[in-house]
């Protein structure tokens, strides 16, 4: 993968939850994260992958007719893949008629993905927004989002990185170079329960976001940067039931946001947990942990709310996000 091009597999326009104002969200994909609630499994790995959706198919059975390896089988809930054997020749992509079976992601050129996302400019003018690249996890990909970041404030098209923070600090520093917000998850404060639900330690994470608020905090006292450039800092923390959304860990965050960020942070959301990517994990043959899991009620989002800022947290930067049951 060059600078010249990238893998993607969602582009949104029109967004309103991934930062400020009206904006266009690319989503990559590659992550190196494996979060057991994940809301994107089709974005973590990096290679392409090849998903069926039941609501277009008409059961003709091209697709396993033509497979060479024999890696489709259908059955009374649809069509199941081998993952073992099939080697994403794209064979049944071609032949479906009705695109059930296609690939889940495209590669888009940095000169057409800047045309797609200056589409929107006046809209971005006028409210505020401006282009967030998602994921997966977009430092998987830096070198292109550094190139494309640069073109679009070349445009005087504001940006923003929606990150894990799981990445080399070189890969970071250069993307933020050309970063008018940073998204900056933050999950699990203890370092064990991080590595149990998302595979990896949070050690790096908290080093890069030290660094971030750093080069904000160097940026604004004109010691290096752009001209004018001052980028701001959202945290997000998903709410997940019985692993993120307990008074011990918002309170543990909430003790780091403290330390190390409380005069660099603008708003800290708290993001509630919802189930709507299960037929994301149904359509690539997955299994996913939360399938069983509802909605959060009122009251539990309450709680969280509530356990954030008895950290001392400001309550005009706290937002709550996401869907809550009745």
């Amino acid at each position: 993968m060059t600078a010249a091009t990238c893998q993607v597999f969602d582009i949104v326009r029109g967004s309103l939850h991934d930062g400020p104002g009206l904006r266009t969200t690319v989503f990559l994909k590659g992550c190196p994260l494996r979060c057991s609630w994940c809301q994107n499994p089709e974005g973590l790995r990096r290679e392409r992958e090849i998903g069926w959706d039941p609501f277009p198919c008409i059961r003709c059975l091209d697709c396993a007719k033509v497979c060479p390896a024999g890696a489709l089988v259908a059955s009374e809930q649809g069509m199941t893949r081998d993952r073992s054997v099939c080697a994403l020749c794209g064979a049944c992509v071609t032949a479906c008629p009705t695109r059930a079976m296609d690939y889940t992601d495209r590669e888009w050129t940095l000169d057409a993905l800047l045309a797609e996302a200056l589409k929107d400019r006046e809209y971005y003018r006028t409210s505020g927004g401006g282009v967030t690249v998602s994921g997966g996890e977009p430092l998987c990909q830096a070198a292109f989002v550094r190139v494309l970041f640069q073109r679009l404030q070349a445009q005087n098209v504001p940006t923003a990185l929606d990150t894990c923070g799981l990445a080399p600090q070189t890969a970071l520093a250069a993307v933020l170079a050309h970063t008018d917000h940073v998204l900056f998850d933050l999950k699990l404060r203890d370092p064990g329960l991080h590595e149990r639900y998302t595979g990896q330690s949070n050690r790096l994470i908290l080093e890069n976001l030290i660094a971030v608020a750093e080069m904000i905090r160097t940026t604004r006292a004109g010691k290096k940067g752009p001209p004018g450039h001052l980028m701001k800092l959202w945290l997000r923390t998903p709410l997940i039931p019985g692993v993120t959304a307990t008074a011990e860990n918002l309170a543990g965050l909430g003790a780091f946001i403290r330390e190390h960020l409380a005069d660099v942070i603008e708003r800290w959301e708290l993001c509630a947990f919802n189930n709507a990517c299960l037929a994301k994990y149904r359509k690539l043959g997955l299994d996913w942990a939360f399938d069983a899991m509802p909605l959060m009620g009122r009251d539990t989002v309450e709680d969280m709310k509530n356990a954030a800022l008895a950290t001392g947290f400001a309550r005009e930067k706290l937002v709550v996000s996401g869907l809550i049951a009745k």
